[in-house]
């Protein structure tokens, strides 16, 4: 019974990244580096900003990461339209709720999220019962990863075109796989048509933090073991560039959090940083 209401419900990591997308709206001054409350409209939690990982001081640094990676993927993707893409993949999709938020612009793409059966469903319902139907141009792409579905297949089979250009993204999912499926992942990027782009996050080493910083990601970890899903790849820089070469990839990029802290936060007052942690590869074909 219980696994049977683990599957039917979103995943924890899924709704946090939503409530703290919403905590920044709430109580962060503005500009805000993105806006979005669709997904705590999802979730539906009367009393979510007394929660414990919701403390404003607690959760500075991560809502920050969750906004700061947010926007540069969806100014990505916006630059990638510029150029004439018309598909964009959306791994561990969780409660994105881009589709629901920018339909100026993604009406214009096809929109593949790719998830759990389980939570895709939920998702599904919840959309339905707060009144946001799913256009046609957004598809879900359920696919169980326990029982070894490909989700490459389960992608072509929802009507995705390998032979046009796409964006694909990867956020808070890196670090829960092994190195070796990160590097297949990798591995199936090379398979992109010409014009694509990749870009995924990733988790820098331990040993690479300074030690308030190392201290909170150890807690962090620590709680991810204790829920069932422990961080299992961390990596340098180099670690992640080299991995992208052994997967056959041409051109790729590091994204720093430092990079990330020039373009969305420097110009703020209120101290928001997002800490030096999480990154970005960007792969281009």
């Amino acid at each position: 019974m219980a696994s049977e209401k683990r599957m039917i419900a979103p995943e924890h990591t899924a709704v946090r990244v939503a409530l703290w997308r919403a905590l920044h709206v709430r109580i962060d001054p503005k500009p805000h580096v993105f806006t979005d409350e669709i997904g705590l409209k999802l979730v539906g939690e009367d009393d979510w900003q007394s929660r414990p990982d919701m403390n404003p001081e607690f959760s500075k640094s991560m809502r920050a990461s969750i906004v700061g990676r947010a926007r540069f993927i969806e100014d990505l993707v916006e630059e990638q339209i510029k150029q004439g893409v018309t598909q964009y993949v959306i791994l561990g999709a969780g409660l994105d709720t881009f589709a629901q938020r920018r339909p100026d612009i993604g009406s214009g793409l096809q929109i593949f999220e790719v998830d759990q059966p389980g939570p895709q469903a939920w998702k599904q319902k919840r959309l339905h019962e707060v009144g946001l139907s799913a256009p046609a141009w957004l598809h879900f792409v359920p696919v169980d990863f326990e029982a070894g579905q490909s989700w490459w297949e389960q992608l072509t089979a929802s009507g995705f075109d390998s032979t046009k250009p796409a964006v694909i993204v990867s956020t808070g999912v890196s670090m829960y796989l092994t190195k070796e499926a990160n590097l297949s992942l990798l591995q199936q990027m090379t398979k992109l048509a010409p014009g694509s782009t990749f870009a995924m996050t990733f988790m820098l080493s331990l040993d690479l933090l300074e030690s308030a910083e190392r201290a909170s990601m150890e807690f962090v970890m620590k709680r991810a073991q204790e829920a069932g899903t422990p961080f299992l790849s961390l990596f340098s820089p180099g670690e992640m560039l080299a991995m992208a070469n052994e997967a056959g990839i041409k051109t790729s990029q590091y994204v720093s959090a430092n990079d990330l802290y020039q373009r969305y936060f420097a110009q703020r007052t209120d101290g928001l940083n997002a800490g030096t942690a999480e990154a970005f590869l960007v792969v281009r074909t």
